[in-house]
């Protein structure tokens, strides 16, 4: 079955600003569960400029102990891999994410897209599309579904409130 989620905010900081704040984030002492991020390969196309990075993070398992129970699932750490666009003359990022972790049972994807705003080139768009799918688990897949949603729910906006208190310790207030 599967679920969606998606959320969508304007940053009142530069591209520039909001770019540098989001692939510099993490580890943060405002989110716990991301240990790390490590960039794995970097290049840029000399023809576009667009530099394509490949990052993995380390995030602790957070699955509830009870869930635990299942082997599978007894792990101390889940994996993610983020690729990411960055197109400076066209100012827009895009990214792609997944899960490494039991890729056997659960998909996990995302789209996020940050772009210098219509409205005003000193701010920032910000959209983001996930999907969750759990499979491989009998009638558990909708126990494991229901909690994959509320957590991936409020993660979106914990991301978006630790960007926001970034922006403003690095910058200032945001512009107007």
């Amino acid at each position: 079955m599967g679920f969606t989620v998606e959320a969508c905010t304007v940053y009142r900081y530069p591209f520039e600003h909001v770019v540098s704040s989001f692939l510099n984030k993490y580890p943060t002492p405002m989110e716990k569960h991301i240990t790390a991020v490590k960039t794995v390969e970097e290049k840029m196309d000399l023809s576009t400029g667009i530099i394509y990075r490949r990052r993995i993070a380390t995030c602790t398992n957070i699955i509830p102990e009870f869930l635990r129970k299942n082997k599978i699932l007894k792990v101390p750490n889940i994996y993610l891999e983020e690729e990411s666009w960055l197109n400076m003359r066209k100012r827009i990022m895009t990214l792609k994410s997944h899960c490494l972790t039991w890729t056997q049972y659960a998909t996990l994807n995302e789209e996020s897209v940050f772009r210098e705003s219509l409205e005003n080139p000193n701010w920032t768009e910000f959209a983001q599309k996930g999907t969750v799918s759990i499979t491989g688990a009998g009638f558990l897949n909708y126990v494991f579904e229901a909690f994959a949603q509320a957590f991936v729910n409020q993660g979106i906006k914990k991301s978006i409130k630790i960007m926001e208190t970034l922006l403003q310790e690095r910058y200032g207030c945001p512009f107007s």
